[in-house]
């Protein structure tokens, strides 16, 4: 059966929200691992953190309990795949494979210290 329904978005992830039991310590987490400046604001219904955005795909943190069987949600390293993995390590995050090699770049799968599925993802080019 054809599916009557067709979806023209160049890219159909349209958000991510990871939700976290420390708001603090998890903007503390991804900023040592990622580099990025996030900051609490008020995101209606509670408190969130924004990832950076250039205005395409992004999403927040916010207070709540973590899935044990959620989505991956893979994010590109700053740097390097290795470097990456050991400031995860350090930050409380757990390395769980092996680098994997795919054509655009390579990943590896970890999770966060609230138990979220990442994938710290190093870009070919």
């Amino acid at each position: 059966m054809t599916n009557p329904v067709k979806n023209s978005a160049k890219n159909p992830v349209v958000w991510i929200e990871i939700p976290v039991l420390d708001l603090d310590a998890a903007m503390e987490f991804y900023g040592t691992v990622f580099g990025f400046k996030m900051k609490a604001i008020d995101g209606g219904p509670n408190m969130i953190a924004d990832f950076p955005s250039d205005g395409g795909v992004s999403g927040h943190l916010y207070p709540g309990t973590p899935s044990k069987d959620g989505s991956t949600i893979h994010i590109a390293v700053p740097d390097t795949l290795e470097a990456t993995m050991e400031r995860c390590t350090k930050a409380g995050g757990t390395i769980l494979s092996t680098p994997v090699t795919i054509p655009p770049g390579r990943f590896v799968y970890a999770s966060d210290p609230d138990g979220n599925s990442i994938g710290l993802f190093e870009s070919r080019s």
